[in-house]
C-alpha cells in the first residue's frame, strides 16, 4: 500500500478530506469572503465553476463554521431530486407541512422563512447546489420568496452554485427581475501553477509526508494536465502514489506522472 511506502498516515488526496485540512486557494478564499458578505446582507449570490473545482467543498466548510443558533442552513442539491422533491425537501428542512400540493408547500415555506427572520431572529441561508438544473418555475418562485411584500428587505440569503452555463440561464429575459437582485457573482478560475504545487505539497504534509516524495519536474507537469482542477489533481496524485510505490520509486518523477495521466485519460 502506497501509504506505508511513502510514510503517509492517510491518502491526502481522498475526497473525504476533513474541513480542517482545507487548502486556502485563491478561489476558496474569494468565495468564502463573498459568502460571509452575503450572510450579513441576506442577498443573492451566484457561484459558478467547472465540475471538481471545489465550490461544493467551500460551501461545506462555510456552513460548518456558522453558529446554528444564529442561522439555519438549508442545503438542496438539484442533481438528484425532482421539482416536487425540491419542495418536499425544503419543507422537511424548515420543519413545515408538505401537504396541500405545491401551492400549500410554497405558502408554508414562505411563512416559515418570514417567521425565522422576524420572530426567531434566525434567518435562513438557502444553498442550492447544481443550480444549473433549476426550472424556470422554481426560479420564479424563489424570486417571489425573496420579495414577499418587503421589496427593500431580504428575509433570507440565497446561494446558487452550479456549472458555468448557470450564467446563461440567468441571462434569459424571463429571469431579469431575479438577476437584478444578485449582489455577488463569482466564477472559479482554478489553481494556477504555483497553487498546484503548493496544493500538492500541503496535502502531502497534512498526511505526514515529505516534500521529497515528488520532484519539481513532476509538480510542474501536473498543472497542464489538470488545468488547475483540484479533483483531477487528487485523482492524478492518487494514481501517481500507487504507481510510484509499485515501481519502488521513493520520489515521484515526471515518468510516474505521465503513467498516471495515461491512466486518467487526461492526454
Amino acid at each position: 500500500m502506497y501509504n506505508d511506502f511513502y510514510a503517509l498516515s492517510f491518502n491526502p488526496f481522498d475526497k473525504s478530506i476533513s474541513e480542517k485540512d482545507s487548502f486556502l486557494s485563491k478561489d476558496f478564499q474569494e468565495m468564502t469572503h463573498r459568502l460571509e458578505y452575503l450572510k450579513d446582507i441576506r442577498g443573492i449570490g451566484v457561484f459558478t465553476a467547472r465540475p471538481g473545482m471545489g465550490k461544493s467543498y467551500c460551501l461545506r466548510c462555510f456552513s460548518k463554521k456558522l453558529n446554528p443558533n444564529l442561522y439555519q442552513v438549508a442545503y438542496i442539491c438539484l442533481s438528484t431530486i425532482s421539482v416536487a422533491e425540491f419542495y418536499k425537501q425544503f419543507c422537511s428542512i424548515l420543519g413545515v407541512s408538505d401537504k396541500g400540493g405545491k401551492t400549500g408547500m410554497f405558502k408554508a415555506i414562505q411563512d416559515q422563512i418570514y417567521y425565522q427572520y422576524k420572530e426567531k431572529r434566525q434567518p435562513l441561508l438557502l444553498i442550492i447546489d447544481e443550480a444549473q438544473y433549476l426550472s424556470t418555475g422554481i426560479l420564479n418562485d424563489i424570486k417571489m420568496l425573496m420579495n414577499y411584500g418587503y421589496d427593500s428587505v431580504n428575509c433570507f440569503t440565497l446561494i446558487l452554485c452550479g456549472e458555468s452555463h448557470l450564467n446563461d440561464i440567468l441571462r434569459k429575459p424571463v429571469h431579469e427581475a431575479l438577476r437584478q437582485r444578485i449582489t455577488v457573482h463569482y466564477n472559479y478560475s482554478g489553481l494556477d501553477d504555483k497553487e498546484v504545487a503548493s496544493y500538492i505539497l500541503y496535502k502531502l504534509e497534512r498526511a505526514g509526508g515529505s516534500k521529497a516524495i515528488i520532484d519539481d519536474s513532476a509538480l510542474a507537469s501536473i498543472h497542464g494536465y489538470s488545468q488547475g482542477n483540484p479533483r483531477l489533481i487528487d485523482n492524478l496524485m492518487t494514481d501517481a502514489l500507487a504507481f510510484g510505490s509499485q515501481a519502488g520509486k521513493q520520489t515521484i518523477d515526471s515518468d510516474i506522472i505521465l503513467a498516471a495521466v495515461d491512466n486518467q485519460n487526461l492526454t
